[in-house]
């Protein structure tokens, strides 16, 4: 199975965890799904000053900035596997 495709099983599977993990996890699985499909996260994030979530949801992603595309891909994987036990 290539990496896209275990990336396209990865965030299937994530939809139906056994349980819902903590904010950070969350954080986490977000940042490394758009480094993966976008790149790197815009300089200025597009959210109102009170956005709290969308602003933690940038600089979550921003933290990625120069992780390859691939790399995000199987850091995702790894991450939706161990959370599946």
């Amino acid at each position: 199975m290539s990496l896209t495709e275990q990336f396209e099983a990865a965030v299937a599977g994530s939809k139906t965890l056994p349980a819902k993990p903590d904010n950070d996890t969350l954080l986490k699985l977000y940042s490394l799904f758009k480094q993966a499909q976008e790149g790197d996260a815009p300089e200025k994030g597009d959210y109102g000053m009170f956005d709290f979530v969308a602003k933690a949801k940038h600089d979550a992603w921003a933290q990625l900035k120069g992780l390859g595309k691939e790399a995000a891909m199987q850091q995702y994987v790894d991450l939706v596997a161990r959370l599946k036990g």
